[in-house]
């Protein structure tokens, strides 16, 4: 799991509140992300869960390669289940970089 503060893109999400600290990254990761509607977004935009793997394979494909990190941001009061299909299809792909996001819990030290 990742505390991400950085990665404040524009779906509105509640995500869960962790005491993980934040990753240095030096390359910015592809965004999934999954709404309290179960509605999914590459980055911000909006695509069915079949769209998913064809169009992350065309994005990481233009950026060199397999070996991108894939961060999945899922509401909390999403179903468990839901962010489980969504990140199943993703490594089923070939993607082994992906975290799960999380906000920083208030008053958690950095």
């Amino acid at each position: 799991m990742v505390s991400a503060p950085l990665l404040t893109v524009g779906v509105p999400l509640d995500l869960p509140q962790t005491k993980a600290k934040a990753l240095d990254l030096d390359k910015e990761p592809l965004t999934v992300q999954v709404d309290v509607k179960g509605a999914v977004y590459l980055q911000n935009t909006e695509i069915s869960l079949d769209e998913l793997v064809p169009k992350l394979k065309a994005i990481t494909e233009a950026r060199g390669g397999a070996d991108e990190r894939i961060f999945v941001r899922g509401d909390q009061n999403l179903a468990y289940g839901t962010v489980l299909k969504v990140m199943a299809q993703i490594q089923a792909a070939g993607y082994h970089r992906v975290a799960l996001v999380s906000d920083i819990e208030q008053g958690a030290p950095r």
